[in-house]
């Protein structure tokens, strides 16, 4: 039997955020769905793709809940596909960790982030994988700000190698698991 697993992108609809700090989950799923071939279409309160990949169901989703409601659209596809919350996995940004680094983790807490925090209190359950990506903080503004604005001039060159990259990470969560991808990528 097929193994079905679900990559969740964290981010705000709209042309308004698209290309903010924020919606680095939207843009690494978005960039799977070009890799992978997938297309998109709505479902309920998602963007969802679906396609087969070695042997597995993969489902790519983008919530349209905005981001602090993230976890009501992770729930409803979680319960409709029934997917293990061990082949879930929520992919955001962290403002935390250097720009560009990837850090997956097994399981924890929200660590300040909403959307992730929605994901927790809807699932009622921290026991699920994520990829963390780096945005960097910046001092000079509050961290709402900061996590709205769209990437300098500098990070815009190098968010393409950052996204391959996270791309990459996210198809060897699928392919190796979540060990091996902490190994390979944290």
């Amino acid at each position: 039997m097929d193994e079905d697993y679900l990559l969740v992108g964290l981010g705000n609809p709209g042309r308004k955020y698209e290309r903010t700090r924020h919606n680095v989950g939207f843009m690494i799923i978005d960039n799977l769905a070009q890799e992978v071939q997938c297309g998109f279409g709505l479902e309920r309160n998602s963007s969802i793709g679906k396609i087969q990949k070695d042997g597995r169901n993969l489902r790519l989703a983008k919530p349209l809940t905005y981001m602090n409601r993230s976890g009501e659209a992770v729930r409803d596809i979680v319960q409709k596909y029934q997917i293990p919350l061990s082949n879930l996995l929520v992919i955001l940004d962290d403002l935390n960790l250097p720009f560009g680094k990837l850090r997956f983790r097994r399981k924890g807490s929200d660590g300040g982030h909403n959307g992730l925090a929605s994901v927790i209190y809807q699932l009622r359950s921290e026991e699920f994988p994520r990829l963390r990506v780096g945005i960097g903080a910046e001092t000079r503004l509050d961290a709402v700000s900061f996590v709205l604005s769209k990437f300098d001039k500098k990070e815009r060159g190098e968010l393409p190698d950052i996204i391959k990259h996270a791309t990459e990470a996210c198809l060897s969560f699928v392919t190796e698991g979540i060990e091996k991808s902490m190994t390979r990528y944290n």
